[in-house]
């Protein structure tokens, strides 16, 4: 913006007009140096200064400036540090630190290529079953080891953000299984504070919609479930209810009676762990509209989001 200044007004000796200019020039300069002490201030000063000063670094598991995710899993709308994020306590930041949770991916993408292995009988405490299966796909051939897998490494990674540990049962490193019983020694020797296998089923076309299995009480051979069943059922209502807020599916319309949750012992994978574990069907492969939800991306990190809340939920009691 131009400024009348001493060139517009009327004649005055030069000196005069020197006073003038220096006039404004302090007149320009001292709020102005002013307002930059203002804003100093208000910064804390310099790096040691007072207890309000604004930190340079973001807290442990919070995004970087130039963006990312945040410490519980969200990001802010400007991709970088979500509002009130550096003020948060720790143990708000990484409310998971200290927990063990492991995720049991079902099946193995190469157990195909060994049905040998796969099909020998190992104990699951109430009788002998197959080692493991290969899993079931959709029609257009997108396999349950694919997805399982797929959604593991997501859930890994928002449970990580809040801080817990996170042992995978397999991670496609592996030439097939493991065994349905080296999965729950897996978990029992993490002394895991929660355990999820992921799968997806393979029933009839319309039937649709998720289902959490849980352990029954079972004590036979090696099998002896009767501590964990009752925080498993916490843990499958949980994941239940989580997992149906962030998908916004429903539950199974074929088992269950409409509740989601079902109860089995006939899977050697919950009745010879020994810690919290349960079983999520996360939707039907064979149906084609379910299938439609499980073969999307976007849809699978909804998965392991709602997976994730209710694990967080069961952990932090």
């Amino acid at each position: 913006m131009s400024y009348p200044g001493p060139d517009f007004d009327s004649p005055h000796p030069r000196r005069s007009r020197r006073r003038r200019a220096s006039a404004v020039a302090l007149a320009v300069v001292v709020p102005g140096a002013l307002l930059g002490w203002g804003a100093y201030a208000a910064l804390g000063g310099p790096e040691d200064g007072g207890p309000d000063r604004v930190k340079s670094a973001p807290p442990s598991g919070s995004a970087s400036a130039s963006g990312g995710t945040s410490a519980n899993g969200g990001t802010s709308a400007n991709g970088g540090i979500g509002a009130g994020a550096d003020s948060r306590p720790e143990s708000a930041a990484a409310p998971l630190k200290g927990k063990v949770v492991v995720i049991d991916p079902g099946h193995n993408p190469a157990n195909h290529r060994h049905t040998a292995e796969i099909n020998r009988k190992v104990d699951i405490g109430t009788n002998r079953k197959e080692c493991d299966t290969t899993g079931t796909s959709t029609n257009s051939g997108y396999s349950e080891a694919a997805f399982t897998l797929d959604v593991a490494h997501r859930l890994r990674t928002l449970l990580q953000q809040r801080g817990a540990t996170v042992k995978l049962t397999q991670d496609g490193d592996r030439p097939y299984g493991p065994c349905v019983d080296e999965r729950a020694r897996i978990g029992n020797a993490a002394h895991a504070d929660a355990v999820v296998s992921v799968h997806a089923d393979g029933s009839g076309s319309g039937n649709r919609g998720y289902h959490v299995i849980l352990p029954g009480e079972v004590r036979s051979g090696g099998a002896d479930t009767r501590a964990i069943v009752g925080p498993s059922r916490e843990l499958g209502r949980l994941v239940s209810a989580g997992f149906g807020r962030a998908t916004g599916t429903a539950p199974s319309n074929y088992v269950g009676d409409g509740s989601g949750i079902v109860t089995r012992k006939d899977l050697g994978g919950l009745n010879l762990s020994t810690v919290p574990k349960v079983f999520i069907e996360c939707g039907n492969m064979r149906d084609t509209k379910d299938a439609a939800l499980l073969t999307s991306g976007a849809w699978r990190q909804k998965a392991a989001q709602g997976i994730s809340e209710g694990i967080v939920s069961f952990l932090r009691g």
